[in-house]
């Protein structure tokens, strides 16, 4: 289920503090704009003026959160500290504005809906007849008032400026409740506490070869139609917009042309709050808000000298080919913290990735059949590559693909990082092709094996599918300090990262519904040289495994991805901290003097890749 409808806020009177502003951002013309960039750059841009910043993103779909929804469909799900499974634009705010949300960060349609049958239920309504409006808006302006009272930086007070972001497009069936309770909103905070920022594009036709204005000005129409003004407008355009094209806006959409904003492409997303800064888009927001006691001017030095950094990394020949072997590569955004935490370590490492996409069921001997094409390709890539990641992922999909290529990092030497699936595709592998038991699999891909060395979780439901991982922040113990892993770590008794699996490889007999897992499984493995270097605080639960005489062979059960940060990129994918040559530290250092480098790929922010 869904957490409970957030208890109302505090009046800010009460606690002697000025009440939170909101900054809104709806999008119009066509999804996929890159509202979610928009947002997280606007609180970039705000936090640097010294004024601390929170974000809620609202999803106008039924369900209650995104831990069901297919990575095919809406990309990665990504996970906070609390254990909620939300959309990935979450985690985008999070590495932008480095704060720590909770689940009620992320708004859905299922949840609101879900709060007030609820109520219904328990009569709190006193047999009122409940519809969309009030009750369904009251709840949406209750929720958002809530949660913007929480603090996300580790602070006590509430933030001074909550970012809302509006998922969809104006117009869409799915988000008018939305609409009408942001509308009301904003008239009860009145405007000096509420400033809309409109999203919308100006697309050039290739025929006529000019910025046309006119879908924006529609958009805007609309949205003024539902009782939303938009204060300022963020254009985003293939170029920068040129000056008659702003004027135009101006006049047509009822907004100061200082106040129309253009986030045009860009090679690089770290440029985003610069391009924001530049066109001075604080003074808008601060100005509006009523802010200028609290806020000064931008302080974004740190901020430009890496994505300086990234921009060097695009003309560097230092790069390196990563082997992400996956089940959803066709949609790159359903690993995009992945992406993300290799791109702060490379920064850190001065390095720059060349990810290599590659769909596991194309290593795979059917495929060979099948498909020898792509079975030759995919060959072809994985041995070119100087190193292998196997990202989480569910289902036995392309399985036996994952499990060739962790055979190939572990007989070839070749660096090897493998989160979550990754890890028990190391624990199948070596149990198959070292042990010696060639039925070994998990019980999520054959339940008659019984050679179960992945199992189900005994807190597990393995019926239903929502809530019923193993999810958010869990601790991690060091059970040997010398390893490699905690080394990386800088050597902590323990880790806090945080979880998503429904399966794990278990240390002592434990009696499910239907299975017994062999107690002597563990030293099996470690007696093949697979050390298991890191447990949970029961110490049943295996978390990290590092393979002996090898280079860089690690597993982890937990996802160090979704922690990683700018400035403190997670130390499975390197560390920053020890000189790059001292340890093998991989995954981007220790292969550093492969000699092997492909052409260097830019990150571009642009219409079909937000």
């Amino acid at each position: 289920m869904s957490s409970p409808s957030p208890s109302p806020p505090a009046p800010a009177e009460e606690e002697g503090r000025a009440p939170t502003k909101y900054v809104l951002i709806t999008g119009g013309v066509v999804s996929g704009l890159g509202k979610g960039v928009t947002a997280s750059s606007i609180g970039v841009v705000l936090k640097a003026c010294g004024l601390r910043v929170t974000c809620i993103k609202i999803d106008p779909y039924l369900n209650t959160d995104a831990g069901t929804m297919s990575p095919f469909e809406h990309g990665e799900v990504f996970v906070l500290d609390d254990g909620g499974e939300v959309d990935l634009d979450l985690g985008n705010y999070e590495r932008f504005i480095d704060v720590t949300l909770t689940r009620d960060n992320n708004i859905t349609t299922g949840k609101i809906y879900q709060s007030v049958i609820e109520k219904e239920r328990r009569g709190d309504y006193l047999g009122k007849t409940v519809q969309v409006i009030p009750h369904v808006t009251d709840e949406i302006k209750q929720w958002i008032q809530s949660v913007s009272s929480v603090p996300v930086d580790g602070q006590t007070r509430p933030a001074d400026v909550c970012v809302i972001e509006l998922g969809g497009t104006v117009g869409d069936i799915e988000s008018m409740p939305f609409i009408e309770a942001l509308r009301q909103l904003s008239f009860s905070l009145g405007k000096e506490n509420f400033c809309l920022i409109h999203v919308s594009l100006v697309p050039v036709l290739g025929v006529v070869g000019e910025q046309k204005t006119k879908p924006t000005q529609h958009s805007v129409r609309e949205l003024r139609a539902l009782g939303l003004t938009p204060d300022l407008l963020a254009c985003r355009s293939a170029q920068p917009l040129i000056g008659s094209v702003k004027e135009k806006l101006s006049q047509f959409c009822h907004v100061p042309v200082e106040n129309i904003l253009n986030i045009h492409d860009v090679p690089n997303l770290w440029h985003v709050p610069l391009i924001l800064r530049n066109q001075k888009a604080h003074e808008a927001i601060i100005k509006q808000l009523n802010l200028a006691r609290s806020a000064g001017p931008p302080e974004l030095r740190d901020w430009t000298d890496m994505a300086e950094s990234y921009d060097n990394l695009n003309n560097s020949v230092s790069v390196v080919k990563v082997a992400l072997v996956g089940k959803y590569t066709n949609l790159t955004d359903s690993y995009l913290s992945v992406v993300k935490a290799l791109l702060h370590a490379s920064v850190a490492c001065s390095l720059k990735p060349s990810i290599q996409w590659i769909a596991a069921s194309d290593l795979e001997d059917a495929t060979a059949i099948s498909a020898p094409d792509a079975h030759a390709e995919a060959w072809e890539t994985l041995k070119g590559s100087s190193c292998i990641l196997i990202p989480g992922g569910f289902g036995d999909r392309g399985i036996s693909g994952m499990i060739l290529a962790a055979k190939y990092a572990r007989e070839n030497r070749v660096p090897y990082l493998g989160i979550c699936l990754g890890m028990q595709i190391s624990v199948i592998e070596i149990s198959r092709h070292v042990l010696g038991l060639e039925d070994a699999d998990s019980e999520e891909f054959n339940k008659d094996t019984p050679n179960h060395v992945v199992m189900y979780m005994p807190e597990v439901s393995k019926t239903h599918m929502g809530n019923t991982m193993r999810l958010g922040c869990r601790r991690t113990f060091f059970s040997k300090p010398d390893c490699l892993t905690s080394k990386l770590y800088g050597s902590p008794p323990h880790v806090d990262e945080r979880h998503r699996h429904r399966y794990e490889v278990c240390h002592q007999s434990l009696f499910l519904n239907v299975l017994l897992v062999n107690p002597s499984f563990v030293p099996m493995l470690e007696s093949a040289g697979l050390h298991f270097v890191g447990c949970d605080e029961s110490r049943n639960r295996m978390e990290i495994v590092e393979l002996q005489d090898h280079p860089f062979y690690v597993g982890v059960q937990f996802h160090p991805e979704f922690k990683s940060r700018p400035r403190r990129p997670s130390p499975p994918f390197t560390d920053g901290d020890l000189p790059l040559l001292q340890t093998p530290k991989l995954f981007l250092v220790h292969i550093r003097c492969t000699g092997k480098q492909s052409k260097p790929e830019a990150e571009c922010f642009s219409l079909s890749t937000t």
